[in-house]
This record gives structure tokens, sequence and C-alpha cells, in this order.
């Protein structure tokens, strides 16, 4: 393995470091004007528009689509957009969870699917919503979806109630990609089917948006409750085959973990850089806060498990170039377990260096741990994770 940057990589760090310098940073005081109807917030558009200009748009997605970086390739560049979760992954149209719809209509879409809704998401025209997670069933065993998608004649018919459903709630999502059981007489993950469904369907009702750690995360789209009664929409709307929904949700966790991971690591960095110049600067019971034992644990083990954590995350991505999704597997759930806890953990000691600072509005850090808190949920809760890891392991010693 050799994590060393390729010229490739290297020539897109220095021109994404020069974006978030010369726009990013600036515009992060900008971020809340004019929100409140979860639309994006104005600033967010100079900055997609900067963003083309400069050939930074749809990093994410190889192939034809996208940049064509491989996932080691893309791995640095979402770490330094992790550094401002809230605005740069959604300036370069890198933001979840278009990224992983994408990524799902480039693999497993028809033509027809792919021009009307890739398309348009590339160009960034429009928003997506991926609906897996329900509320009144555990939805960390993903068999346990009960919406249902029933064929009729030559249409699907869509009933059931979603939640947590990012990016629902703002008014440029036109698009929910929604996971039902279509056969619950199959073998277990063979009963779900993926759909495509207009968000302005009939049936459709958007019940409200829900908030997360006390943030409605609006600057993203919110989170959405939906309904979906009696919804019929065409039988081309179905993505990929019947039965088909457990793997190609799989398939799109993968790269969306590896994302998610490495964006976390940058926003322990931007923590991390936070705490060192806050201690430094600040004096308590007669000398910098920097000198006390304490905060220079913090900063060590800080550190070395941002460096530990970055290590892994690269082995992921670096395997699931060479060996796959499948030859990754262990790897893939490794870095959801370590990564979130690893950042959750250096964002609170950052907190904890800014005294009442930290948990104000006046820093990013309040709303960094919430993000980091959340992930440990989202994509499958730690538990699960651990679960399915350890059966793994003991299986070569049965």
């Amino acid at each position: 393995m050799d994590f060393t940057y390729d010229a490739v990589t290297e020539g897109y760090r220095e021109r994404l470091l020069a974006f978030m310098d010369e726009h990013v940073y600036p515009a992060e005081t900008r971020l809340h004007e004019g929100t409140g109807d979860w639309g994006p917030p104005p600033v967010l558009e100079e900055l997609r528009r900067r963003a083309r200009e400069q050939g930074l748009w749809n990093l994410f997605l190889p192939g034809e689509h996208g940049a064509g970086l491989t996932n080691l390739q893309y791995a640095p560049l979402a770490e330094i957009m992790g550094r401002s979760p809230s605005l740069a992954p959604a300036a370069l149209n890198c933001a979840a969870p278009d990224t992983g719809n994408m990524e799902l209509l480039a693999g497993f879409g028809t033509p027809w699917q792919r021009d009307r809704w890739l398309e348009p998401l590339l160009d960034g025209r429009i928003r997506s919503a991926f609906c897996m997670t329900e509320p009144d069933v555990a939805s960390s065993d993903a068999t346990n979806i009960a919406t249902r998608v029933e064929r009729d004649g030559d249409t699907y018919v869509v009933n059931g109630r979603k939640w947590f459903a990012t990016g629902g709630m703002s008014p440029h999502c036109e698009l929910l990609v929604v996971m039902g059981k279509s056969d619950p007489a199959a073998p277990r993950h063979r009963q779900q089917s993926m759909v495509l469904v207009p968000r302005g369907t009939p049936g459709v009702t958007v019940r409200r948006g829900l908030h997360s750690f006390g943030y409605d995360d609006g600057d993203h789209g919110g989170h959405a409750e939906i309904e979906f009664s009696d919804v019929r929409v065409p039988a081309e709307h179905l993505l990929g085959g019947e039965g088909d929904g457990f793997a190609i949700a799989q398939a799109r966790l993968g790269p969306g973990r590896i994302h998610h991971c490495m964006r976390l690591i940058g926003m322990a960095e931007r923590a991390l850089e936070l705490m060192c110049r806050r201690v430094t600067a600040r004096v308590a019971f007669g000398r910098p806060i920097a000198e006390q034992g304490v905060v220079q644990d913090w900063i060590a083990e800080s550190r070395v498990r941002i460096e530990q954590a970055r290590l892994l995350v690269l082995k992921t991505a670096w395997l699931m170039d060479t060996a796959g999704n499948q030859g990754a597997h262990t790897e893939i759930q490794a870095i959801k377990i370590v990564v979130p806890s690893a950042v959750e953990w250096v964002v609170d000691k950052a907190i904890q260096a800014h005294g009442a600072a930290g948990v104000s509005q006046d820093t990013p850090l309040a709303g960094l741990w919430s993000r980091a808190r959340t992930i440990r949920i989202a994509d499958g809760p730690d538990e699960v994770h651990r679960r399915s890891l350890a059966r793994r392991e003991l299986r070569r010693y049965r």
C-alpha cells in the first residue's frame, strides 16, 4: 500500500485548499442569512458558481459522470471539505444524500432514469432524499423495513412512513429514493426493492422536519418525515430489479462511509486547530492554558487518534479500489466504528478547552460535535457494525 498522494490528488488538494481559504471560510458567517424556508443559504449559490468555474464539481463520482477519481484520490478531498461541513460539500455538489443517490442512478439506473434525474442532480438543479429509515421499526436491521412496494399492473404502489429522509425538506428536492418490502415471502435479503418517487406524486405527504440535537440542519435540506399513502409510480421507476433493494443499499453505503469518515476527520482537524489556538491565547491561574498537563494530553491524544483514523480510512479506500466493496467489507465496518467516536472525542475536548464559547454559536464546535455524534447512529449504529464485524472474525474459528 502506497498512500502518497499522486499528482492528480495533489493538484485537486492545492486548488481545494485555496478555494476553502478564499471563499468557504469567509462565507461561514453568512451561513444562516436568509434561511427559514428549508432552502439553501443564499451564499451557497455564489460558492457553487465559483466551484464550477474552478473545476471543483462532482469530485466524488468516479467514471464518466464525475471527476473520474478513485476512492483513494477522493478521500483527502473529502477530508478538506469536512473542515466546513455545512458549506463545502454542498458548494462542490458533493453533499449527502445526493452523492449516494447519484451513485445509485449511475450504477443501477436505466438510461431513462439517468436522463430524468441523474443529469439534473449532477448539474445541481435539483435535490433528492433517501427514504429508508422508519419510525415504527428498528431500522438498524434493514430487513425490518415495513413500507410496502407492490406491483399493480404497470405501476408500483407505495404505502408506509419514513423519517430522517435528509434533504427531504428542501424546496429543491424533487426525487425520493424509497426502499420498501416488495415480497415478504422471499428470502430475508431479497424481500426489498427500491423505487424512484417524484416528491410531488399524489399521496406523498411531508409531515415535518426533524431536529438533530436541536439543529434543524436546514442548510442541507433538513430531515423529513414522509408518509406514502397509495402512491403510484410507473413500473419503469423501479431501480434495478425486484428484490435488489438490500444489495443496492449496501452498494450505496460503501462509498458513502468513506465520504462520511473522511469528512469527519476534516472536522477533527478543524477542532484540534481551534483548540490549539485557544489554549495558546488564553491564560488561567497565572499561565497559558496550553501549559496545563491535561490540555497537553488532550492535544497529543487528539493527534494520535486522528492519524490512526485517517490511515484506516485510506486503507479502506485503497481496498475498495483494488478489491471492491466486498473485499473491503471488514474495513468499511471498522471505519464506521472507529472514526465517529474518535472525532466525537476530539471535538469534545476542543469544546472543553473553549469553555462557554465551545457550546455557543461563536464557534463551529457544537455543530461539529452534533454531526459526529449523529453519525454513530446514521448509516447503521455502532453496535450493528460491531456485531457484524465480530461474527465475521469468529467465522474463521468455527
